[in-house]
């Protein structure tokens, strides 16, 4: 039988992470675990494979996933966002736990989408939930955290912007647009369309002063002083109720000492269907997408049978990577201690050695054949390694 030929190319969307690329990959994944720990939030994982049904709600267009098929034919997909599930674990094997709850998490995630600098398909994700907390407290948590996670990875140059869903609802509500319509605005303000959200606008039956002013929703943004400026527009309950949370997050934010990089930006909605109160997302200077994001979604345990309020952040590994290198910030790499070279007559005395070093906590290697000192010199260097012992 004649053989196929083997494809050495990695799939769309994904690739292979070379010695130095994992090392860089899994130092960031280290530190941020670290740092969930310090705040006492405690990691789970979750299967890369959900049932069908578990994610397809959750997203805009099912088309986006990769489905497969399980055992007796069952509909199947790779996660492509954790928060789903982790709100399904959290509603069924922990939905005795006490709460509030703090989890943290390390994964790859999975989208069929248009692969560019900072996307693929198969992508890394690092974040929290806290669930069982709807206090102004927990959200300012999360965003604090999630700035020191960016400040941790080395990151310095950065801004959150910070929006509300509700505010924006309250707005549609107020200008009673029916349910479809409002869909589409909502749907043009997050891919950042504003002309089309433009055209929308002019076709509602409203007046002119209240078409000018759903048009400058998605632009409302600036630092403290813009809350002041929204409690000036026509506000509900609802959008009133908005602002205020804002300020108390914010307020909650100052005490972190944060509040430099945080801004209010109104046309920050995020691009999952479950949030529904403070969201926010956080950019970089180069990087035309965010870092990291998140908000509150209050609802999502809800539809699992388990009501609890939730929040929560997930930052991109490989975009912060990216930033860094864009920063010109290099990540100082994992040292190599020890090169142990030998004679044949000498193997015994350097196995010993090389299991005392490592026992002491430090890298070694030992070569894997009889060399000379010289070549020994010119291993130890061309591997990377700090330091030559040799036995001979």
């Amino acid at each position: 039988m004649k053989s196929e030929k083997l494809i050495l190319e990695t799939p769309y969307g994904t690739r292979d992470l070379l010695p130095e690329d994992a090392a860089e990959m899994r130092h960031m994944e280290n530190n941020l675990s670290g740092l969930f720990r310090l705040w006492g939030y405690d990691e789970v994982v979750t299967p890369t494979i959900e049932h069908l049904e578990t994610l397809a709600p959750r997203i805009s267009e099912e088309n986006s996933l990769f489905m497969l098929l399980g055992n007796q034919n069952k509909p199947l997909a790779l996660r492509n966002e954790m928060t789903t599930p982790i709100a399904r674990l959290v509603s069924s094997r922990l939905k005795d736990a006490p709460t509030p709850l703090k989890l943290s998490y390390l994964g790859n995630v999975f989208r069929v989408e248009q692969t560019q600098m900072g996307r693929q398909c198969e992508f890394h994700q690092a974040g929290v939930e806290l669930m069982g907390s709807d206090t102004p407290a927990s959200d300012a948590e999360i965003v604090a955290l999630a700035i020191e996670s960016v400040l941790t990875c080395g990151i310095k140059d950065f801004q959150i912007h910070m929006g509300q869903v509700d505010f924006l609802d309250g707005m549609l509500a107020y200008y009673e647009i029916e349910d479809e319509q409002c869909k589409e605005f909502k749907s043009a303000i997050e891919r950042h369309d504003i002309v089309f959200m433009n055209q929308l606008i002019d076709a509602l039956p409203l007046s002119l002063e209240a078409r000018e002013t759903l048009k400058t929703l998605p632009l409302l943004n600036g630092k403290d002083d813009l809350l002041k400026r929204l409690y000036d527009l026509p506000l509900n309950t609802q959008s009133r109720s908005a602002v205020d949370n804002l300020a108390a997050i914010y307020a909650l934010i100052q005490s972190y000492g944060y509040e430099d990089y945080v801004r209010f930006d109104l046309g920050t909605i995020r691009d999952f269907n479950y949030y529904t109160g403070m969201v926010f997302e956080g950019y970089s200077i180069g990087l035309g997408f965010p870092l990291c994001g998140g908000g509150r979604y209050d609802h999502l345990l809800t539809e699992y049978g388990h009501p609890m309020p939730a929040t929560g952040f997930a930052l991109g590994v490989e975009r912060i990577l990216l930033a860094l290198s864009r920063q010109g910030v290099q990540i100082r790499p994992s040292s190599k201690d020890v090169y142990i070279g030998y004679t044949d007559a000498c193997i015994d005395n350097a196995i010993r050695r090389a299991t005392e070093l490592r026992r002491a906590g430090k890298v070694v290697e030992l070569g894997m054949k009889e060399q000379s000192r010289t070549c020994a010199e010119q291993s130890c260097a061309a591997r990377g390694y700090e330091l030559l012992e040799y036995f001979g």
